[in-house]
């Protein structure tokens, strides 16, 4: 966490260029690319943030003289530089929440199912959940504090008429797209998780001790109006932290998408807090079957997530509307790398390695596995928010890793606090004896 502090406090200072270094560095990059690299980007369709430029160009101001235009992408190019630090951020905050937040829902469906082969897992889907309270509050703060860094929509300028900056678009999405409405929605999705999360916990450590199924009932009950309220909020959540960072872009199946990537995720982290545990001699009744089902949960939410990725693709590709299109078309000319090998990380490798029945119940095959998945699902929140905030001026360096191993450092501390706080094995649950005795 401190390691990562540092990083991320670097990460800001070294991003401040003015506008003069800007100038000076995309001569530099000119004259070392014979003029190539610098005159792409200027010309490179940024659906984004720095609507700024975009909305000057189209209202004829940049039309000017050559120097002027020059003096515009330049002003681009230094709020993308600007913004990095903000997203790096923003993406590593994001990623180790929407891990708790899938862990959650995963622990709702098997609560709700009356799942037989998982109740030796619980406390560890607990433990993990216990991030999710002060995950969403620090990608909420990251978010305000961020502002137009990362979301255009919070610029005033955008809204407004008389501004140079005003978006017609942007302005029309304004009673959806306000600080306020963003801040109160949040705290309702907030809200709502954690005090499920709250009782849930509660009823489990009650019916430790309990002489009847009454909390067993109760989990049940609320698990299966939490995930109704949980498929709704998801959806408007990954809306309002995710794909308004690109407000002028939508996807119907975004919501879907979004909540693949964090199941899987979350799905992949249990199978390796569990291995860990494990191997540190606890958790002696999780056998090599249920290892095999968690594995078995990887491998089919990464096809899932595939299948969610090329609808979104396909159907966006072959209609060719050029509002659509312009997402694809920014992430194949300056994000072909990460686009093309996050679909190789989630989805061609774990079919690979995951495909075979006697691979699922090897630990050291699994957590290769899930940390390859857990990359990947990183990689996949990167493309969806630095193309709209940095451009083609990413790169995974300081600002990036700092950022991760900052929240991964909260996470960990944050989880196996929880894990501790109580046995980590449920004792009075209805299903328990079957779930140590499962086998196939």
């Amino acid at each position: 966490m401190v390691l990562g502090l540092l990083g991320v406090g670097y990460g800001f200072m070294s991003s401040h260029k003015s506008l003069d270094e800007v100038k000076t560095m995309l001569a530099e990059e000119a004259s070392h690319h014979g003029g190539g690299h610098s005159e792409e980007a200027s010309h490179t369709v940024d659906d984004s943030h720095d609507t700024q430029v975009v909305e000057a160009s189209h209202s004829g101001e940049a039309h000017g003289e050559d120097a002027h235009h020059g003096d515009a992408h330049a002003e681009h190019v230094m709020h993308q530089i600007h913004n990095r630090p903000y997203a790096a951020l923003y993406v590593a905050a994001f990623f180790f929440m929407m891990i708790a937040l899938g862990v959650l829902a995963f622990y709702a469906i098997q609560i709700a199912s009356q799942a037989g082969w998982s109740p030796v897992l619980f406390r560890v889907m607990e433990g993990i959940t216990a991030y999710l309270l002060p995950g969403a509050l620090i990608v909420v703060a990251v978010a305000i504090f961020a502002g137009d860094h990362l979301f255009v929509w919070m610029n005033p300028d955008m809204v407004n008429p008389e501004s140079d900056h005003y978006d017609a678009l942007v302005a029309g999405k304004s009673a959806w797209l306000n600080k306020t409405g963003f801040v109160i929605r949040a705290l309702v999705f907030i809200g709502g998780w954690s005090l499920y999360r709250y009782f849930a916990r509660k009823f489990s450590i009650a019916q430790d001790t309990a002489k009847d199924n009454k909390n067993f009932k109760k989990s049940f009950r609320i698990a299966a109006g939490f995930l109704v309220f949980f498929i709704y909020t998801e959806s408007m959540m990954s809306w309002d932290w995710i794909m308004s960072v690109d407000p002028h872009w939508f996807s119907t199946l975004f919501g879907w998408y979004v909540f693949a990537s964090m199941f899987v995720s979350g799905i992949t982290v249990i199978a390796l807090i569990t291995l860990y545990l494990k191997s540190k001699g606890q958790l002696e009744f999780v056998n090599e079957n249920h290892l095999h089902d968690v594995a078995k949960f990887m491998f089919a939410f990464s096809i899932f997530w595939t299948y969610l990725w090329f609808s979104q693709f396909m159907l966006i590709w072959y209609s060719n509307i050029p509002e659509e299109v312009t997402y694809f078309v920014t992430r194949f000319a300056d994000y072909k790398l990460p686009f093309l090998g996050m679909v190789v990380m989630n989805f061609v490798f774990p079919i690979l390695m995951l495909m075979n029945a006697d691979y699922k119940r090897i630990p050291w095959f699994v957590v290769m596995t899930g940390l390859v998945i857990l990359f990947g699902h990183y990689i996949d929140i990167f493309n969806m928010i630095m193309p709209a905030t940095v451009g083609d001026r990413w790169f995974i360096g300081i600002p990036e890793i700092s950022s991760i191993l900052l929240f991964a450092g909260l996470f960990i501390f944050i989880v196996f606090t929880a894990l501790s706080k109580a046995p980590l094995l449920v004792k009075r649950y209805p299903f328990r004896k079957e779930s140590e005795e499962f086998h196939y």
